[in-house]
């Protein structure tokens, strides 16, 4: 294997109202996946807790907590011992009224090498996150790890060129999307199902080819409230070709092998980066451009 080939591990699982056996279980599965060789594990977005923004309430904002804080301190002990990285998606309570949904990053030595905040909050029908969270103030960071340099962002984020493009000039390796993405439960429909999944996957395949990074997006499963998670969690190689994928209703740890030596030959043949117009683009920092 060469020496720039790192073994990652996606968690996709079911939660439920119990906040300290979601964390137990994910403890479980990242022991699982770096006893099956993974160096980096990603678990999904707000993976200890249920998926409380289908409703506006304030009782969620209880499971807030500090980052740096007690999950981070556990997964920091495991990740030591374990010495894998560790992608951890929580609900990261800032000061009192002030909240965000992050995700931290944990070097394989336990060093907890910071945080990323999501910047792009959706408000739909069953997704009400503007309620629970504030916009990442963070901008798009990369991680350099032990094992490769990783950006993170997180779910929504997944829809949004920019973001991608601005974290892989950052000169991330690997895009991980921790992930809660799901179809409502009163979606009967198998061409509209298919047409949703396709649509979030196709997106995240361009990211991909554009960049000529690995994409590696982690979801859950499960029904919760009407909400059904469509899981099918996958990795996909820096030509947009999916190397890993799991099915949409298993609990799962995915697998995958990410040579990294890939990006510089796909980079070389298809010279998007070199090609680009950065004088051209200026307007991108408008909402529209009027005619």
């Amino acid at each position: 294997m060469s020496t720039e080939t790192v073994s990652i591990a996606l968690v996709q699982t079911s939660c439920t109202a119990d906040t300290r056996g979601n964390l137990d279980k994910a403890c479980v599965k990242i022991r699982e996946a770096a006893a099956a060789g993974a160096r980096i594990v990603c678990l999904q977005e707000l993976f200890t807790t249920l998926y409380f923004c289908q409703t506006e309430d304030y009782a969620p904002f209880d499971y807030a907590e500090a980052i740096p804080g007690p999950s981070t301190d556990r997964l920091q002990d495991l990740a030591r011992e374990l010495e894998v990285v560790i992608v951890a998606s929580l609900f990261e309570k800032r000061a009192r009224g002030l909240y965000h949904n992050t995700a931290a990053v944990i070097d394989a030595d336990g060093r907890y090498l910071g945080k990323y905040r999501k910047m792009h909050i959706p408000d739909d029908p069953g997704f009400y996150e503007k309620f629970y969270f504030t916009p990442g103030d963070l901008g798009y960071k990369v991680f350099d790890t032990r094992y490769a340099r990783i950006g993170v962002l997180i779910c929504w984020d997944q829809w949004y060129p920019e973001a991608a493009r601005l974290t892989a000039l950052c000169g991330a390796e690997i895009l991980f999307y921790p992930t809660a993405i799901g179809w409502a439960s009163s979606e009967h429909s198998r061409e509209v199902r298919m047409a949703q999944h396709q649509a979030w996957k196709t997106m995240q395949l361009s990211h991909a080819v554009a960049n000529g990074v690995f994409v590696a997006a982690a979801n859950r499963v499960g029904v919760e409230g009407e909400l059904e998670f469509w899981g099918q969690s996958f990795v996909s190689d820096p030509f947009g070709q999916v190397i890993a994928e799991a099915a949409h209703q298993d609990e799962t740890i995915l697998m995958a092998s990410c040579d990294r030596s890939r990006i510089g030959f796909y980079r070389a043949h298809w010279p998007f980066l070199r090609d680009r117009r950065i004088e051209t683009y200026g307007e991108l920092q408008r909402r529209y451009i009027e005619d």
